[in-house]
């Protein structure tokens, strides 16, 4: 195991792994890897942390995946040893207690093949892809089996599979390209507005992700069908689907689909994909008279356009596809034949653009495609276009409202054939208005710019509250004083103490933040992120949905006067908890510091925490990413009074910087709110 995984097995960060490195000469000397990510062995890591007392027991989940980690075959070949001994647990609870009951290792592993795949045949077809589960396979991995389905009977199945596929897809980011929860959650929304779907296909499915969305739609789909190149990858989508959705027919097969397309018969209710971007080797030559391009062959470096007729050749007519797509695909030059031809025929219903950061690559607004299989006689084909960019927030990215904005307008669309216009956010275009040189599908191109900020009264109002802002600002601007000697000693001269020793002496608790990230789907309470931390906002994050089947993960509740303190890139930051901010949930890379206030006072301790001296001294350069090791920060030993001398200046210091921070945002909204205005001809120049 890494490093990464003994603070995950601990609780801690991974600075305190490197600390005790460091400081414990019997610290267990690394088995493995390299000089920068050394490897250590379990049972030794596991017996150390022990007897210092910072574990009693090593969860099952963690054991089951620190084997996974292990297993001479890999962590894909042994997840999917482990998925599909959990499928057994899930679909023959009875035989698989009195197999593990009576069974010796070699009867196990010598049995258990052929169990496997009776129940994987039966719940995804004699092709599905999981193979290579044989006797001489499945020979190293008796321990393993016996633990997964130990732990399937403990947490259930679905929940166990979900733990370790989600724990395997994090450690290779690199290697999997996923649909975060949102953007699927929408898409599958999306697709199902036109009524229950019995049959969903994704033939990019990757991880499974956007089939899982389509299950908790309005109406679960009777059947899931899914295609993916990776054939490990595939093996582990369809032990996923066959697990959380136990009463629907999964097929999932591994093949290039555009070259191998394993379902050319199937006429699915609704599609939904997420294609690989700017592919260029994606069969161009090889399909030049593939039936499947009705609207045209599309060019070498149109491969998202091959995606998208796939997906119209594998729907029922008057069935729906949602695609993501990226932002060229609507104004490519090289493909606005094709796009014309789904525009008069109608195919192409909606073009959505997504605020940047809704789905990787993040640094770009990705869109989404709506389309409709034509079947009958349509009527004249016109083209939702939606920007929800304004929906996304200033400060903070707003999910919720991002996705209410998309889905009401495509409702509205759909059910009447025609939207009122919201200027900057969607209008409805007639297929005809869009058919020029570039067929330009952009919606922003298309769509009038909003008012200028409200117009010129809320411009009024916003330089009103500015002008007090300034004014309350120059108040609160402190003046450092002039009288050295009433600040003796120096600093660098007081008792140090730093917040380890605080920490183990009771004074203040030390938690480390949880799973709640920015936009990543519904869910109370909010959540407060190192980004909201660092620029001073509201919390703006909310906790991922608990998959189904799972106990939810309990998160740290921040209290008022509680210290917050980014550990990854937050420079000299730290952040008292107010009476607005109590009860949010804390974020990934925070750390917070409850003081005990008979000893310590908050302002005190964040106002030293602040410190760049003290900052610099307490982080790693050992990445790219400098880190805060928080017990290393330093602070004075002084009583609560003279504490309290300090906590005054600190309180004061932050409401001048967050009158500051307000002003701020003011003058931008003002100076751009009068660009707006001038240019759009709603303010006057005089």
């Amino acid at each position: 195991m890494t490093a990464a995984g003994i603070a995950r097995l601990a609780g801690v960060g991974r600075a305190a792994v490197s600390n005790w490195r460091r400081r414990h000469a019997d610290f267990p000397k690394p088995v493995g890897g390299t000089e920068t990510s050394p490897a250590f062995a379990l049972r030794d890591v596991e017996q150390w942390l022990r007897d210092q007392g910072k574990i009693a027991e090593v969860p099952a989940r963690e054991r089951v995946w620190q084997q996974l980690v292990g297993h001479p075959a890999g962590a894909a070949a042994a997840l999917r040893q482990a998925g599909a001994v959990l499928l057994l647990v899930q679909e023959r609870p009875a035989a698989w207690r009195q197999l593990r009951a009576a069974a010796d290792d070699a009867e196990l592993t010598g049995v258990l093949p052929a169990m496997l795949e009776s129940v994987l045949t039966g719940r995804l077809g004699p092709e599905h892809p999981v193979r290579g589960l044989t006797r001489a396979a499945l020979a190293p991995s008796a321990a393993l089996v016996r633990a997964a389905g130990d732990l399937a009977t403990a947490d259930g199945a679905a929940a166990a599979y979900d733990f370790l596929l989600g724990r395997h897809l994090d450690a290779n980011p690199r290697q999997y390209t996923l649909t975060p929860p949102g953007p699927a959650a929408l898409m599958a929304e999306l697709a199902a507005s036109a009524g229950p779907f019995g049959t969903v296909l994704d033939p990019a499915c990757g991880a499974g992700g956007l089939l899982a969305a389509a299950r908790t739609a309005d109406a679960a789909p009777l059947a899931l069908h899914g295609q993916e190149s990776d054939p490990d990858l595939a093996a582990l989508t369809a032990l996923r689907l066959a697990l959380e959705a136990p009463g629907a027919d999964v097929r999932v097969r591994a093949a290039d689909t555009l070259r191998a397309d394993a379902f050319p018969q199937l006429a699915a209710d609704a599609v939904l994909v997420h294609p690989p971007f700017n592919e260029r080797n994606w069969g161009h030559d090889e399909l030049a008279y593939d039936p499947r391009w009705e609207y045209g062959l599309p060019a070498r470096n149109e491969s998202e356009l091959a995606w998208v007729q796939h997906a119209l050749a594998r729907l029922r007519p008057g069935g729906t596809a949602v695609l993501l797509m990226p932002p060229a695909a609507a104004s490519r030059r090289s493909g606005r034949r094709i796009r014309a031809d789904l525009l008069r025929r109608g195919a192409l219903r909606a073009v959505i653009a997504l605020p940047a950061g809704a789905a990787p690559p993040n640094n770009i607004p990705l869109h989404l495609w709506v389309l409709r299989k034509p079947g009958g006689s349509p009527a004249v084909p016109h083209l939702l276009v939606v920007d929800t960019a304004a929906s996304a927030g200033r400060d903070k990215f707003d999910w919720q409202t991002v996705r209410a904005t998309a889905v009401d307008a495509w409702r509205d669309f759909d059910r009447d054939g025609g939207i009122e216009e919201v200027p900057g956010v969607c209008r409805s275009l007639a297929a005809i208005d869009l058919l020029g040189d570039d067929v330009d599908l952009a919606p922003a191109r298309h769509l009038p710019p909003p008012a200028a900020a409200g117009g010129p009264a809320e411009l009024a109002r916003v330089h009103d509250r500015l002008t007090a802002t300034l004014a309350r600002t120059a108040e609160l601007a402190p003046h450092p004083g002039t009288d050295t000697a009433a600040a003796q000693p120096p600093a660098g001269r007081w008792p140090l103490t730093t917040v380890g020793e605080l920490a183990r002496s009771g004074a203040l608790v030390l938690r480390a933040g949880g799973p709640g990230t920015a936009g990543a789907g519904g869910g109370a309470p909010a959540v407060l992120t190192d980004h909201d931390v660092i620029g001073g906002l509201a919390p703006s994050g909310t906790l991922p949905e608990t998959p189904t089947g799972a106990s939810p993960e309990e998160p740290v509740l921040v209290q008022e006067g509680d210290v917050v303190v980014p550990v990854l890139g937050g420079g000299a930051t730290a952040r008292v908890v107010d009476e607005a901010t109590a009860g949010a949930a804390l974020g990934r890379n925070l750390t917070l510091l409850r003081p005990d206030t008979a000893a310590l006072d908050p302002w005190f301790l964040a106002g030293f925490l602040r410190g760049t001296a003290n900052n610099r001294q307490a982080s790693s350069y050992a990445s790219t990413a400098t880190r805060l090791d928080v017990r290393r920060l330093q602070l004075p030993r002084l009583p609560l009074v003279e504490q309290r001398r300090y906590s005054r200046r600190f309180a004061d210091l932050a409401a001048f910087e967050s009158a500051l921070r307000l002003a701020s945002r003011l003058g931008e909204q003002l100076v751009q709110g009068l660009h707006d205005g001038l240019t759009d001809g709603s303010v006057d120049p005089d």
